[in-house]
């Protein structure tokens, strides 16, 4: 009884010290990976932030918090977020195949967007907002097979959203976010025919129609914002998507009337203030308890919670 035992156990350990090797070779970070963040390190100076980045250490598990990794060892995320870097971003950054998070928020970064994200074809969630860009929204993130969030707000982005941005390849976005930008012009038609969940598009000066970004059979859409910026349609006739819970066009040039499948929505907050609206607010349950200041100054809006309609 012995011997078939000692045989078990004797192949558990050779299967455990298999499995044991497998997971060390996967915390190896691959050598091209890490010599194009060595070059993001030297790019930025090497400034202090940077201490970790020991090049005789494995960038997959001592540059823990900053850099992520798969079983290969090819980096997956970086997240750059809490450096508080100066300067462009790094063209090595590109050299990263494998990229799914590109985190560079809240820094100090300047210049163009770089094309090359353009070609990250793993990349799944892009975060750059809360820096000094300048120049074009890049038009080639719309190709990137995988891409689920862009978020390029709060920079000093110019021109306006890139057709191509109606035909993304990846089937469902989960966020399109290009807020308190220096964007201008009428809003692509083609945006209206993209699978978009949450689109934030407020402080910017787009003009023009975006009565199209509302539509009924837009079932993924649930929060939009529009707001600050310089849009002109009549909203009476906006077919609205049915599961909207988050709706905000306050500060803008719309008129006519408050769609009556307003009250039929799952609403969670709205703000219409500061346009030319008129007529009855639509009766729902959820309308009601919110705060005239959210439909007030309108031309001529009337109904509860405002005021009773004469």
């Amino acid at each position: 009884m012995q011997a078939p035992a000692l045989k078990s156990s004797l192949l558990l350990f050779t299967l455990l010290l298999f499995l044991s090797s497998l997971n060390l070779a996967s915390s190896v970070c691959n050598p091209n990976d890490k010599k194009a963040l060595l070059d993001i390190k030297h790019h930025f100076n090497n400034v202090p932030a940077f201490n970790t980045w020991d090049p005789n250490t494995d960038c997959c598990n001592n540059w823990s918090g900053v850099v992520s990794c798969d079983k290969h060892g090819h980096v997956t995320t970086l997240d750059l977020s809490s450096y508080n870097l100066t300067g462009s971003i790094p063209s090595s950054l590109g050299q990263l195949r494998k990229l799914q998070t590109a985190n560079l928020h809240t820094n100090n970064l300047s210049g163009h967007i770089p094309s090359f994200f353009g070609y990250m074809n793993n990349l799944q969630f892009l975060y750059l907002y809360d820096n000094k860009l300048t120049g074009p929204v890049p038009s080639s993130l719309s190709r990137l097979p995988k891409i689920s969030a862009i978020n390029l707000g709060i920079n000093h982005l110019t021109g306006s959203i890139p057709k191509s941005f109606g035909y993304f390849k990846s089937t469902l976005i989960s966020s399109l976010t290009l807020y308190f930008n220096n964007l201008s012009g009428p809003i692509p038609r083609s945006l209206g025919k993209a699978n978009i969940q949450v689109i934030n598009l407020n402080n910017n000066q787009f003009t023009g129609d975006a009565s199209f970004l509302f539509s009924r059979d837009k079932t993924a859409l649930f929060n939009i914002d529009i707001s600050n910026n310089l849009l002109h349609f009549d909203f009476s006739n906006v077919d609205l998507p049915q599961n909207l819970a988050y709706i905000d066009i306050t500060h803008n040039n719309i008129y006519g009337a408050l769609p009556k499948r307003l009250g039929q929505l799952p609403l969670k907050s709205i703000d219409v203030s500061f346009n030319h609206l008129c007529g009855k607010i639509p009766t729902g349950r959820r309308l009601k308890q919110f705060s005239p200041t959210l439909f007030s100054h309108n031309n001529c809006l009337c109904g509860p919670p405002l005021a009773p309609c004469h």
